[in-house]
């Protein structure tokens, strides 16, 4: 019987690299290494419905002080490297999702977009990939007016990005952001950033945005959800078609092996963290009591799984790839 240890890979790894260098194996030339990824996107069905999930990048970024507002930074990073997360960083990825309901091609949320580091942004080279075209987008649908949601709407020059999609915003988030004296009493340099990236990017929008509320359809299948908390119109998705039905949960949970498994935890992110956390009981409960397909933001690619209950926490069973849709 063939017994493996670590000491047996280690020396067979060597012996193997000494043989090469000897010169005991034929040459070759060496392949020149790609240095980069495919364009990542990964098709699945919702009833009738054909989704798209695209991979925008992702960002692994040494861990701030209180990333975790309530927890020690020493606990937060123990759960990222638990993760296998590099030591002393973490990880967050970027996965918008386009919806084909057969007469209607909807985007919810653009990602980085171009410009703030080659890792994030890849959210057209996904569309290209996938053989969508950005002027074939009837609806812009942003599930709140954070920069890694909202920047993606325009190109490195300026125009719009989907220039034939009508856009739509939650009414309570365009109004929070928009106004100047929330921006004056922005009190961290994150929040004055967020307050000035809103107007850099959607400020010229002004008058033609389309609003929307929680419990209205967004497009044909698509409707709002109640899950502020992370800002003050951070929303939700259901989408339905027949007796299919997914959660799109956008940002109610941020890096899942972290704010998934600890909901009370406090990513530095949201608005209203105590409400925050309150949300993601609430729609984390119902995503695990009703076995429901949930779909985030900021879950690995491909970005869909269940949620189980865990302890007083839940963790995300990811979906088996499918060769086929």
């Amino acid at each position: 019987m063939l017994e493996l240890s670590r000491r047996a890979l280690l020396t067979g790894s060597a012996a193997l690299a000494a043989g090469a260098l000897g010169g005991s194996l034929p040459g070759h030339a060496a392949a020149p290494a790609a240095g980069r990824q495919a364009a990542a996107f990964y098709r699945y069905k919702v009833g009738d419905y054909e989704v798209t999930s695209i991979n925008d990048g992702a960002r692994t970024f040494p861990m701030p002080d209180g990333f975790v507002r309530n927890v020690s930074k020493d606990e937060a990073l123990a759960a990222a490297e638990a993760a296998y997360m590099p030591k002393g960083q973490v990880t967050v990825p970027f996965n918008p999702q386009i919806i084909n309901t057969g007469a209607k091609l909807v985007l919810i949320d653009t990602g980085y977009g171009p410009g703030i580091a080659p890792s994030v942004g890849l959210l057209p080279a996904g569309m290209a990939a996938a053989g969508i075209d950005p002027k074939a987008i009837d609806i812009v649908v942003l599930s709140h007016l954070h920069p890694d949601h909202i920047n993606g709407v325009k190109t490195a020059d300026g125009k719009l990005a989907f220039p034939n999609a009508e856009l739509k915003v939650p009414t309570l988030d365009w109004a929070f952001w928009m106004s100047d004296e929330n921006m004056g009493k922005a009190g961290s340099d994150m929040m004055k950033a967020y307050f000035q990236n809103t107007r850099k990017i959607l400020a010229d929008q002004t008058g033609k945005v389309t609003k929307y509320d929680w419990g209205q359809e967004v497009a044909p299948g698509i409707t709002a959800i109640d899950a502020h908390g992370h800002t003050p119109g951070h929303t939700a998705f259901a989408l339905a078609s027949g007796n299919a039905r997914i959660l799109i949960q956008s940002d109610v949970t941020n890096i899942p092996e972290l704010f998934l498994r600890n909901p009370d935890w406090q990513v530095v992110y949201d608005s209203d963290p105590v409400v925050a956390s309150q949300t993601r009981h609430k729609i984390l409960d119902m995503a695990a009591a009703e076995r429901m397909t949930v779909i985030g933001f900021h879950f690995p690619f491909p970005a869909i799984g269940h949620v189980e209950k865990d302890g007083t926490g839940y963790r995300l069973i990811p979906v088996s790839w499918s060769p086929v849709i």
